[in-house]
């Protein structure tokens, strides 16, 4: 979920936005000699895939991405080494349908040794990191999939009015495809780390004012680029109780080996878009990768309440560098691919 306090600047941008994975559920996307690549089409190596415009314009200046490509209704913005952008529109379902357009067009790209890279901003948990932190995802984990109970009306004891679909208590994994969790390539997120970790990242001096209330790093501390994992649905949450429920959800969803780290929107459906296009032989999925950068805490400071902590996040300064430090982050590696392609276009090198 990108945060609910980032809802006014985020309005403004949805108007101009549309312009080896494991699923879970049972079905492993092919290796690579399934894929099909008589295509024809303009063969990508990096597609970027942002959700609304503020995202990615500063990938489209980086990386000068001056080429528009309309695919099936979506614009796609290339430069001359083919690499990519495409804006999907906030939520699952323009996601989805966007990714959807972008990935079964034969004609006009040839996807089938791409490499993709999900960035956008979140939320983030003040235990893992701070405004402006880049985090390469392992583990992405649908915090939707859920029964729900009025806190008021659960059961005693109860951490929280939420558990898995299919299970009777909050301590339950989830099962079959409500466990709705993807694991990203390994060797792919070690690449994507070891070219970025140096990154300088952006920060703001509000931003810096706003952390220096957590008592304990790296909350309090400058941000970093660093590899922890992400939940997503269309419902934005905020709070202690919810934090802690999304941080024992990526626990019970990965049989303990995921950390709970951003919260986001729409990633999950747009690795399944991704996953479903790797089993019709459309792309690799071993080649995708998956950012978030912070744009605000997700829990409060000692003695702040939980809903003072999310009307103030609208102040916190963090949109800017969150923003800013996409770019930052992924356009090195997009520039490494394209350009070491001898490397890459075979499978990730090693580093």
């Amino acid at each position: 979920m990108k945060r609910i306090a980032l809802g006014v600047a985020l309005g403004v941008a949805l108007g101009v936005a549309l312009g080896a994975c494991h699923h879970t559920s049972g079905t492993s996307p092919p290796d690579s000699s399934s894929i099909d690549s008589g295509g024809g089409g303009r063969a990508i190596r990096v597609m970027i895939v942002d959700m609304f415009a503020l995202e990615g314009s500063p990938i489209v200046t980086a990386l000068g991405l001056t080429q528009q490509l309309s695919v099936n209704g979506v614009t796609v913005n290339c430069n001359s080494d083919d690499v990519c952008e495409l804006v999907t529109g906030m939520g699952y379902a323009n996601a989805a349908a966007s990714m959807t357009a972008l990935i079964y067009n034969h004609q006009q790209l040839d996807l089938t040794r791409t490499y993709f890279v999900i960035g956008g901003i979140a939320g983030i948990d003040p235990a893992q990191g701070t405004i402006g932190t880049a985090a390469w995802a392992h583990y992405a984990v649908d915090f939707g999939y859920a029964n729900e109970l009025d806190a008021r009306e659960m059961p005693a004891g109860w951490p929280y009015g939420y558990f898995g679909v299919g299970t009777t208590s909050p301590s339950s994994p989830p099962t079959g495809d409500y466990r709705g969790t993807f694991e990203l390539d390994a060797g792919f997120l070690q690449a994507a780390l070891a070219i970025t970790k140096s990154v300088a990242l952006e920060d703001s001096a509000m931003a810096m004012t706003v952390r220096a209330s957590y008592p304990s790093p790296p909350a309090n501390q400058p941000p970093v680029v660093t590899q922890c994992d992400v939940v997503s649905s269309d419902t934005w949450f905020a709070g202690t109780a919810l934090v802690q429920r999304a941080r024992d959800w990526m626990k019970l969803a990965t049989t303990n080996a995921g950390t709970f780290c951003t919260s986001a929107q729409e990633d999950n459906a747009t690795l399944e878009v991704l996953a479903r296009g790797a089993a019709a032989g459309q792309l690799d999925f071993a080649r995708v990768a998956l950012l978030r950068t912070a744009s605000d805490f997700s829990a409060p400071y000692p003695d702040q309440t939980d809903a003072d902590a999310l009307l103030a996040s609208l102040a916190d300064g963090g949109l800017t560098p969150a923003v800013d430090n996409i770019a930052k982050t992924i356009a090195p590696l997009a520039t490494a691919i394209a350009g070491d392609w001898s490397d890459w276009q075979s499978g990730v090198p090693a580093m």
